[in-house]
């Protein structure tokens, strides 16, 4: 059984090196230069990890700045501690607040997608800490327990130094971070790394999306398999997790079978430090898929919808690359397109059923 995706709707089987850029620590040190121009991609890094959020990670660092022009530079001795230490803090305070927030979050919540560089999926613990499963397992920390694991176990900081930074004591820093490791070592998603592996599932996934092929897509998925998508209340989005092979097919090509979407382009792009799948509708972003890969089958499909969310998608990102890469640049020859007369014929089953989550 078939429901392709709506007429006009494009789906890039292969990846372009070109998807995305590097929120990593880049250090210029270009004399005269300003310690927080220097340290930016690091107090971002550290912000979005702490957050999962792009929008509310600049606007910590938007208050960091603001705080560090209001200082006297000549009596900060290390001004790149003084930075993490503020933007620590600072995101600490906005993590208390946005867990209240979240409480009334319509539907699943997922962490805002990040487009990042190619360089970061081939070191494995760079691409973990960053990846879309990592953050949703930090999600499950107090806050301070996520400052303290991400300070000690991302970046490398002492128990010492994250004492000064989070004004503690040390003994306390050492039992949050044994107690904060323990609980991420006992949830951390343990799936397939093998960069060639997940090419080669991402092209034959979209191969079936493409053309709208049930079996195909059926026998990607894990018996296991959980779709969790994040509409926020603003898009249409399956209110509660699917699961089963089933189930989530039937939504995902039911989903791509609306007339709504005939503009859509899906193509591979690194998100989250992993290869992902970015969609597109005339050259602006609309969503993120993010997925866990195990023997060969996957696991947990993670669809991040909400409009307000994707501003890490976008080339109006202050940290996108100078020519950022344009929607259509891969050759023709290495897409799948999807079209066909008529209109849609979604899969067999209740469409808006499932796009609620019902069972």
């Amino acid at each position: 059984m078939t429901a392709t995706p709506a007429p006009g709707a494009v789906i890039h089987a292969l990846p372009s090196a070109s998807r995305g850029w590097q929120h990593e620590p880049v250090i210029d040190t270009g004399a005269g230069q300003d310690p927080y121009l220097i340290h930016r991609r690091l107090l971002f890094a550290t912000a979005y990890r702490m957050l999962g959020s792009v929008t509310d990670a600049e606007d910590v660092l938007q208050d960091a700045w603001l705080k560090w022009s209001a200082t006297d530079h000549d009596a900060i001795s290390h001004p790149k501690a003084y930075l993490v230490r503020t933007v620590t803090n600072l995101s600490l305070n906005r993590l208390t607040s946005a867990r209240a927030t979240r409480e009334t979050y319509v539907g699943p919540w997922l962490p805002e997608p990040l487009l990042t560089s190619p360089d970061i999926a081939s070191e494995a613990e760079l691409a973990d800490s960053v990846s879309t499963a990592m953050l949703v397992v930090l999600e499950t920390l107090s806050p301070v327990e996520r400052a303290v694991f991400l300070l000690r176990e991302v970046f490398g900081y002492s128990h010492s130094e994250i004492a000064e930074t989070l004004e503690r004591p040390e003994p306390t820093i050492r039992q949050i971070a044994h107690r904060a490791r323990a609980h991420v070592q006992a949830r951390r998603p343990r799936f397939d790394a093998d960069p060639d592996r997940r090419r080669q599932i991402t092209a034959q996934f979209l191969e079936a999306c493409a053309g709208g092929d049930l079996n195909a897509v059926m026998e990607l998925l894990a018996p296991d398999v959980t779709a969790w998508s994040d509409g926020g209340g603003k898009v249409t989005a399956a209110r509660r997790p699917l699961h089963g092979i089933d189930h989530v097919a039937r939504w995902l090509l039911g989903f791509l079978a609306k007339p709504e979407l005939a503009a859509l382009t899906m193509e591979p792009a690194v998100i989250n430090g992993e290869l992902g799948i970015l969609a597109t509708v005339d050259g602006h972003s609309i969503g993120a898929l993010s997925f866990d890969l195990g023997a060969g089958r996957i696991h947990n499909l993670r669809f991040q919808v909400n409009p307000d969310k994707l501003s890490g998608l976008t080339s109006d990102n202050p940290l996108a690359p100078p020519e950022p890469f344009k929607p259509g640049a891969i050759p023709a020859g290495l897409r799948a397109t999807a079209s066909r007369p008529g209109p849609p014929q979604p899969a067999a089953c209740d469409t808006e059923d499932v796009l609620d989550g019902a069972e």
